[in-house]
């Protein structure tokens, strides 16, 4: 493995240089949040392309895609719809989104949500909100890392074997702080090529050794191609996975790190141009799928030099064990590489995005509400490097299933800030003291719901009529929420309690 692991030590190398240097790139002050946090909003098309690709589809999706496909079938093809069906929802509210933050100064969707309904304490819950679904994503690049490491012989447990992946963020955490979003900007450009290259040539190559795509198909039995068909007064898992696509991209939009990649671009129609462009990466994401059907035909699970690796992180080995099996080692340092660098990029955003959110929306909307420019981009640098540990700390510290877990809830958590967000672009009839108190009922249910499952799975099975109907847990709690907002909006609005005052309508 000297080969592969020189290959990928290379790479790892080169992407560094560029994370240093982007704090160079387009010179500005990087002693303001919003040219640190945000890039300065004047990243282009195709900045912004790379930059969000490398955003939403994160290492550990590379890894974890092909992983479920591999335990579990069919159901792992649900990231294909829920990507594409994003987009059209991005294209039509995110662009209204970043002109009010643009005229008024926003760097966080929870800054909009707050001026937008005169009310601190709700811009403060979605800033939270943002913070909690974003830890665990970020503890889930780190496992994306140690799976590749592990790959690469460097896996295990103690401090030493734990050495490689503590140096890989502590360089992470260094460019991040002195490049901003600068960093993962210019990186992402570097990982998406080696993703694509990586994928393609995994889709061209190791069919061919496995008799074509029609001997795959043909060894993969038909319980991991089609559902099983519905028990009685069952709706089956057709509606599982019908609305976790559904449930799943109106979640990813809310993330904060994908709200940052919207707020650095240089303009609306940017952001337009990427939801039609970006559908290109979900085409990757097929051919990605593709791969853990191939693991299950290579028996890769099976093969004693795997054992450990599938021990130690189970179907999430897959991928590595695949290429493991069938590239040679310098393909391997390759591949591992983007697969370690396409982790290296969500993490710094989500970082950025998480220290924008605590420094905006609860260090100066509670803590200091005078805070200079200066000292309020020294606290969110802080704050990243802090996210970034914490995330590093846990990971070290807890089984891998908890930051799964935990994970799970992050898309039930963070659509509860939809009704704010998505519908407050649109309307100002829902009440700020509603609007809360849907929210903690969304978040009760949302949670109670993923708890009566043991945190193992997001889909509820709900009794409805005599009938037991299987659906995604973040709808089943966002229902809530809108219901409980809108009745509570119309009983607050009939005793004409106090609104607050709109502060965008300028913009």
């Amino acid at each position: 493995m000297t080969i592969a692991l020189t290959v990928f030590l290379v790479l790892f190398l080169f992407v560094t240089i560029l994370g240093f240097w982007a704090s160079r790139w387009r010179p500005a002050n990087l002693g303001l949040l919003s040219e640190w946090g945000l890039g300065g909003r004047r990243f282009g098309g195709v900045i912004t392309w790379f930059l969000l690709g490398g955003d939403l589809y994160t290492a550990y999706t590379f890894i974890a895609v092909p992983a479920l496909v591999f335990g579990q079938g069919a159901l792992g093809f649900f990231a294909l719809p829920y990507t594409i069906t994003m987009y059209p929802v991005m294209f039509l509210v995110m662009p209204k989104l970043w002109t009010i933050a643009n005229r008024n100064g926003y760097v966080t969707a929870a800054d909009f949500v707050h001026q937008r309904f005169d009310c601190r304490l709700l811009g403060v819950l979605v800033a939270i909100t943002g913070i909690l679904a974003t830890m665990p994503y970020i503890a889930l690049q780190l496992i994306g890392m140690q799976v590749v490491l592990a790959g690469l012989g460097m896996g295990g447990q103690g401090q030493w074997t734990d050495l490689p992946l503590i140096a890989a963020f502590a360089i992470l955490a260094a460019y991040t702080y002195t490049g901003g979003l600068r960093a993962p900007a210019v990186i992402a450009v570097i990982k998406d090529v080696l993703i694509y290259a990586t994928v393609l040539a995994a889709v061209l190559y190791i069919p061919e050794k496995l008799g074509g795509w029609s001997g795959i198909f043909a060894h993969v039995p038909s319980d991991k191609l089609l559902f099983s068909k519905p028990l009685t007064h069952n709706t089956g898992m057709d509606t599982g996975y019908v609305t976790l696509a559904l449930g799943s991209a109106l979640a990813l939009i809310l993330y904060p790190h994908a709200i940052t990649g919207i707020l650095g671009a240089q303009s609306p129609g940017v952001v337009r141009r990427n939801a039609i462009f970006l559908p290109a990466y979900s085409l990757i994401l097929g051919l990605l799928a593709l791969l853990g059907y191939m693991a299950y035909v290579a028996h890769v699970g099976n093969m004693p030099q795997f054992r450990a690796g599938f021990k130690e992180y189970g179907p999430s080995f897959a991928v590595p064990a695949l290429f493991l099996r069938f590239f040679p080692h310098w393909f391997v340092g390759f591949a591992f590489a983007a697969i370690a660098i396409g982790a290296l990029v969500p993490a710094a955003i989500m970082s950025i995005a998480a220290a924008n959110l605590f420094t905006r929306n609860i260090y100066k909307a509670y803590l200091d509400p005078h805070v200079s420019d200066g000292k309020e981009a020294k606290i969110a640098k802080l704050t990243s490097l802090v996210v970034k540990f914490g995330a590093l700390v846990f990971v070290l510290g807890v089984p891998e299933k908890y930051a799964i877990e935990l994970q799970l809830l992050g898309g039930i958590w963070i659509i509860q800030t939809l009704p704010a967000i998505v519908l407050g672009l649109y309307t100002r009839w829902l009440h700020r003291y509603a609007l809360v108190l849907g929210w903690v009922a969304g978040m009760a249910t949302g949670t109670a719901m993923a708890a009566s499952a043991s945190f193992k799975s997001v889909i509820y099975p709900l009794p409805i009529a005599g009938y037991t109907i299987p659906a995604y847990a973040a709808l089943y709690a966002l229902a809530v929420n809108l219901a409980v907002t809108s009745v509570l909006t119309g009983i607050l609005r009939a005793l004409r309690v106090q609104a607050g005052q709109d502060r965008t309508l300028a913009a």
